[in-house]
């Protein structure tokens, strides 16, 4: 495990650096999955060290969760003593009560159909589909830029990887982004899926129960299946692709997702 506490040690690093650049204005994507649950674990402990409070997190909300995940996030933060916003895009979700309700844009707010606008689409509708290109902008990025406004958020931290997806490939430990301008902060980026399951079962770091039910990517959950009957920690992860149970149509236009300002 001498490889793992070299990787251990990058990312504290990273961390610290983080916390002692942005301070109060630095907050912690948290979606309840195995990475950005074993960055939180890794920022409770560089925060213990340096004597000082846990960032904020946030949790976003598409509409469509594991209830198996917010059990779990709700469990964590009470035993870590998490403070955890939850943001969802409620324009959008007052107007669709269950997945597939067509939305109409002329009942969104402005923000909502400027946000459409840069999108380039000009539909009168569209159906309430967290995953899809439109939903997942307005579900996800518009209500985290909305956090990051409201708050004066400086910096976001998440928990991407370089190996996990083709787009995130050329990601740096501290990406500067614009509208609105902050810093994304990757302490993960050096973990490989192996590296994340060693770090998880070292250190005794909860998970989501959905990972022992054979789920390797977590999701939406209608549109998130499971990889295997195994284990997470026990299928292929080096011979296999780890995000195949999730939305291919998203995983295809990821590059896109994050010049808009997707993590």
């Amino acid at each position: 495990m001498k490889d793992l506490h070299k990787r251990i040690h990058l990312s504290k690093e990273t961390i610290r650096e983080a916390l002692e650049k942005f301070g109060k204005q630095l907050a912690i994507a948290w979606t309840g999955g195995k990475d950005s649950t074993s960055m939180l674990w890794l920022y409770r402990a560089v925060c213990l060290e340096l004597a000082v409070p846990l960032p904020t997190c946030m949790f976003i909300d598409e509409g469509d969760s594991f209830e198996e995940i917010l059990d779990f996030i709700d469990k964590v933060k009470r035993q870590w003593k998490v403070n955890v916003v939850t943001i969802q895009n409620t324009d959008v979700t007052n107007k669709a009560k269950k997945l597939g309700d067509i939305v109409r844009v002329s009942d969104l707010n402005s923000r909502n159909q400027e946000e459409l606008a840069k999108l380039d689409f000009h539909e009168e509708n569209f159906p309430f589909e967290p995953e899809s290109y439109v939903c997942n902008h307005l579900m996800k990025t518009v209500p985290m830029n909305h956090f990051i406004e409201k708050r004066g958020v400086l910096a976001v931290s998440t928990a991407i990887r370089w190996d996990e997806q083709e787009a995130r490939i050329k990601e740096e430990y501290f990406s500067p982004r614009e509208n609105p301008l902050h810093t994304r902060v990757h302490p993960m980026l050096h973990f490989s899926e192996r590296d994340i399951w060693n770090l998880i079962r070292e250190n005794d770091i909860p998970f989501c129960s959905l990972y022992h039910l054979g789920y390797r990517s977590l999701g939406i959950k209608s549109n998130t299946t499971k990889s295997s009957e195994l284990p997470a920690w026990e299928q292929d992860l080096e011979n296999t692709t780890e995000r195949a149970g999730r939305g291919q149509d998203k995983e295809q236009i990821m590059s896109k997702l994050r010049d808009l300002g997707y993590m």
